[in-house]
């Protein structure tokens, strides 16, 4: 604000938030929930204390407008999603996968499924700044080691998630609310952009035009719209051209949210509402992978109601092998029990 003429200028400051609250309503906010704080970087006003130079703003400084936002929760509790930004093939160590946790926890001993390949393993060990963790959060950059996975089998853009909980599979199509931002033309039936989502970066194929809609109320305005053009909402069924792995934003938001990449520029912004997903069939498992997967159900099974009768039951077969079988009444205990 002291850049303005003249300084501290309250004409100019509301001049900025008209303009940018046009551009904030475009993309989907309302500026009415979103503070303008006037401040000088240089002088220090408005930023810790109410400066006397912008007497005319009554609203928070900037460290109040900071304190005033909520932490957002951490979504643990959902299955494991942590999209790959890199692989690595550090020596005495082996393959290590390294992305940010978005959803859920991975650990050690884990047995991981990587979308969109559904190749499955076991996780050796998690790191965070070089230091092990014993499970790791959403919100965490991490490098995990895996067993017996050579680097050529992952890439930036599969997904990891736990193999027993919802794990992460390719999509065969998906239909997204999109807003066109910034297109020269029209966008119609066959377009084919990149899209990027999350650490992916894939080209997809606008496959058809379901609905154009009001981008704020979200209702239909037209069914099967022959083009969309700048300013424009509507649903689109998409089709990936290569393998990819997607989400819902209403289950997973980190995966359900994108950008219309074309011509070097954003033209396209937009959430998944609903995904088809592929058979994962056939999908490479490791032997560790294996070997986890059978000792965990054996101990499911041995604390299982089931393995408790026919412990029982044993030990009785022994009794009346051994002819120790104490009698009740003229009735074998095991008589009783049946």
């Amino acid at each position: 604000m002291d850049a303005t003429t003249p300084k501290y200028s309250k004409a100019r400051y509301d001049e900025i938030i008209k303009e940018v609250s046009s551009y904030l309503k475009k993309v989907g906010y309302n500026p009415d929930k979103i503070p303008f704080v006037p401040i000088s970087g240089f002088e220090g006003d408005n930023m810790i204390e109410r400066s006397t130079n912008l007497d005319w703003y009554k609203g928070p400084t900037l460290l109040e407008a900071l304190d005033q936002i909520s932490e957002p929760k951490r979504p643990s509790d959902k299955p494991l999603r942590l999209p790959l930004q890199d692989v690595y093939k550090i020596g005495g160590i082996g393959t290590v996968p390294v992305g940010r946790v978005e959803t859920g926890i991975i650990k050690p001993g884990m047995v991981v499924t990587f979308g969109p390949t559904g190749l499955t393993t076991e996780v050796k060990s998690v790191e965070m700044h070089h230091e092990a963790l014993l499970e790791a959060l959403p919100g965490d950059n991490v490098g995990f080691n895996v067993k017996n996975v050579a680097v050529k089998d992952l890439k930036r853009g599969f997904v990891a998630s736990n193999s027993k909980d919802d794990p992460a599979r390719e999509a065969a199509n998906f239909t997204s609310q999109v807003i066109i931002m910034n297109h020269p033309g029209q966008i119609g039936n066959g377009y084919a952009p990149v899209l990027d989502c999350h650490t992916s970066h894939i080209a997809v194929k606008f496959a058809e035009l379901v609905t154009k809609i009001d981008r704020r109320s979200g209702k239909e305005i037209e069914k099967e719209p022959k083009f969309l053009k700048n300013g424009d909402a509507g649903m689109v069924k998409m089709i990936p051209t290569k393998p990819m792995v997607v989400e819902t934003f209403s289950e997973y938001p980190p995966l359900g949210r994108f950008a219309v990449r074309d011509m070097r520029q954003t033209v396209a912004v937009g959430v998944i509402k609903s995904v088809e997903k592929k058979d994962p069939s056939g999908a490479k498992v490791t032997k560790s992978a294996a070997k986890k997967n059978f000792e965990d159900s054996f101990i499911s099974f041995h604390h299982s109601p089931l393995a408790l009768l026919l412990r029982m039951v044993e030990g009785l077969s022994n009794q009346i092998s051994s002819g120790c079988l104490t009698s009740c009444g003229g009735s074998s205990v095991l008589q009783i029990m049946v």
